[in-house]
């Protein structure tokens, strides 16, 4: 089993940043993929970026330039700098591992971006 526990999430104005964080513990194997998604209301979830054990990153196209996915492999955690938010990034966003054909979700943390 594995855990996940996001932290960093808030209310601030439109233009600023924010950093989350998530931290994973249990059962981490060295080779996977660290992840956030997010899910506004009304919204499906979507893809915000991810990043492998290589540090091979991917992101969603409206994120790029903005956002900027990293992560401590000796530390099993996953962090998200966020930069000039706008009201359109408010949704909770959730921290995902995925290893060997499994999926993992933490509880997610709500970002809030006000005008």
């Amino acid at each position: 089993q594995v855990q996940l526990v996001e932290s960093g999430g808030g209310l601030v104005q439109a233009g600023e940043s924010l950093r989350l964080s998530c931290a994973a513990s249990g059962s981490i194997f060295r080779r996977n993929t660290m992840g956030w998604y997010r899910q506004a209301p009304g919204k499906q979830r979507e893809l915000v970026a991810s990043i492998t054990s290589y540090q091979y990153t991917n992101y969603a196209d409206s994120m790029k330039g903005r956002f900027t996915i990293s992560r401590d492999n000796a530390r099993n955690t996953v962090y998200l700098q966020m930069n000039s938010l706008t009201p359109e990034d408010t949704a909770v966003y959730y921290c995902n591992v995925k290893q060997l054909g499994e999926d993992y979700w933490g509880k997610g943390t709500l970002v809030t971006a006000s005008s």
